[in-house]
């Protein structure tokens, strides 16, 4: 079986290039030390996001804007972007990648606050798709409010996945790796979704929300 060697990697990530938007709202990153996703994974996400014909899609850490573009750029041209983040400044760093993108205020709806208190207040099945990229411990939280939020048909997509590649490794036993292992396993073996672990960047465990119900 053949395997993608470094330079398939790298072709791979940058096989879909980042406009001004994106590179500005990058750089807006790097100056205040939040990591965004990478090229791949925006890539993947608009993907998912356009094949789902997604509406409405809720977003577990905004950052400075660079995966909300992505999502934004593959969702219907009414779609509303609801996005959750901790700090209120890196929402307003968003805001300017949203205006430079050309999108309408009404197309993102920001939440400053803590995910798990923010989430359990959205409406059961409203939403298209859910985007975690917030804290690793929360991980198996979110993903369970993720279930609940989504429509039957619905994608959950979680960021880094692999944990900096400790996760395939079982030796590695620290509490994220653990978590993360466990998250992706449990994924795996549920009647609740029909789940692909996609190697772009860090990982990215995406699972489309099954009709069945718990």
């Amino acid at each position: 079986m053949a395997t993608l060697g470094p330079q398939s990697h790298v072709f791979a990530e940058s096989y879909v290039a980042e406009d001004y938007v994106l590179a500005d709202a990058r750089a807006r990153s790097t100056e205040i030390g939040v990591d965004p996703v990478d090229t791949g994974t925006g890539a993947a996400l608009r993907l998912l996001t356009a094949a789902a014909g997604a509406r409405a899609v809720v977003e577990v850490g905004t950052g400075v804007g660079v995966s909300s573009v992505w999502l934004l750029r593959g969702m219907r041209p009414d779609g509303v972007l609801t996005t959750i983040d901790l700090e209120p400044e890196h929402q307003r760093q968003a805001r300017l990648a949203f205006r430079e993108g050309g999108f309408t205020p009404s197309r993102t709806r920001l939440i400053a606050g803590r995910a798990l208190d923010v989430l359990p207040r959205l409406a059961d099945g409203a939403y298209d798709m859910v985007f975690v990229d917030g804290d690793r411990a929360e991980y198996p939280q979110y993903v369970a409010e993720a279930y609940r939020l989504l429509r039957p048909g619905g994608v959950v997509a979680v960021a880094g996945a692999l944990g900096g590649g400790r996760v395939p490794d079982p030796a590695a036993r620290d509490p994220q790796s653990v978590t993360l292992r466990e998250l992706a396993k449990s994924v795996r073996d549920s009647d609740d979704w029909l789940p692909a672990l996609l190697p772009v960047a860090d990982g990215l465990l995406a699972a489309v929300r099954t009709h069945g119900t718990r």
